[in-house]
């Protein structure tokens, strides 16, 4: 069994050896942070750059495998073949160095890997524009390249280990500590988040727990943070509906009103809290709402009595009119 192992490895040393960089590949010159959660499993990614879709580019995952970022020149080959030998049992260190070491350009590399025990590895080649570096830390790894200055990378680390939440929230305070500390000395265009679980399901959906990007924008790292509070809000959106689909209406109204209350203004989330107050028998509560939302949009009227048929709205003939008349 063990020469099998052995020679699997092998051969994927191969493999990376003779897929190296393709000069026609973007030059991702940018800040990241690779890291694991020891309390929920979760591993984790997360970058900016002054570069068009950074996320597409730099940042891999999958559960109970690894992350990995691939930067500065980089080799995208080193997402899936980073990932690969890690399925094979070697740790984060092993796999870096069997990439490095098959990469004849290597000098330009920059690389940060973290694997499903924790155990975190990056690479900044010699011939890394400045002011480029990294630290390794427990449970994660900072790396940076072509920054305004050479705090860039210590704050992230700093930052990192003083946040609090989860994995997806400290990576971004990480990021922002580094924007803060003066970035990319090009300034800023896209973003990613990306978090997966410590153990596969064998479900992709739900194994990506996070998966954020902005391509291209001004604040790139303010549009990710904002999506980021979005993403938190619909996660009470998606729990409300599969407790709408096992008959838990009162518990689908109150996933739906923690939503609602992290985005008031937002239709959506008022309409179906409004739903769910009228199915647990709550039509005084429930009514002032539907007037609101219908004032604002009468989509939401129009759309109400077709939920009647499926059972997602359980309300009398009668209790309906009066919904329908405010």
């Amino acid at each position: 069994m063990r020469k099998i192992v052995l020679s699997c490895v092998s051969l994927m040393v191969f493999w990376v050896a003779n897929a190296q960089y393709n000069k026609e590949h973007p030059l991702v010159h940018t800040y990241s942070i690779v890291a694991y959660d020891p309390e929920t499993g979760d591993l984790g990614v997360a970058v900016q750059s002054h570069w068009f879709s950074v996320g597409t580019v730099v940042t891999w995952a999958e559960a109970g495998v690894g992350a990995i970022a691939t930067q500065s020149f980089s080799n995208p080959a080193f997402g899936p073949q980073g990932l690969a030998l890690l399925k094979t049992g070697l740790n984060a260190k092993q796999v870096l160095d069997a990439l490095i070491k098959s990469d004849e350009g290597e000098a330009f590399r920059q690389l940060g890997i973290v694997d499903a025990n924790g155990l975190a590895a990056s690479h900044t080649g010699a011939k890394n524009i400045p002011a480029a570096g990294h630290l390794i830390g427990e449970n994660f790894a900072v790396q940076a390249n072509l920054m305004d200055n050479d705090t860039v990378w210590p704050a992230m680390a700093e930052a990192y280990k003083n946040a609090k939440g989860p994995l997806a929230e400290r990576m971004i305070v990480a990021l922002e500590a580094a924007q803060a500390t003066g970035g990319d000395i090009r300034g800023k265009q896209s973003a990613a988040v990306l978090v997966v679980s410590g153990s596969p399901t064998g479900k992709v959906w739900l194994d990506r727990k996070v998966d954020i990007r902005v391509d291209d924008h001004t604040e790139p790292l303010v549009e990710i943070r904002r999506l980021w509070e979005v993403h938190q809000a619909y996660e009470y959106m998606n729990k409300g509906d599969q407790a709408v689909e096992a008959g838990d209406f009162e518990s689908a109204s109150q996933l739906y009103e923690k939503a609602e209350g992290m985005f008031p203004d937002n239709l959506e989330m008022q309409y179906w809290h409004a739903i769910n107050l009228a199915n647990t028998d709550k039509m005084s509560e429930a009514l002032p709402m539907f007037k609101a939302i219908f004032k604002k949009d009468e989509h939401w009227r129009t759309l109400t009595p077709r939920l009647i048929n499926n059972g997602v709205l359980n309300v009398s003939d009668d209790e309906l009119k009066k919904i329908l008349a405010q």
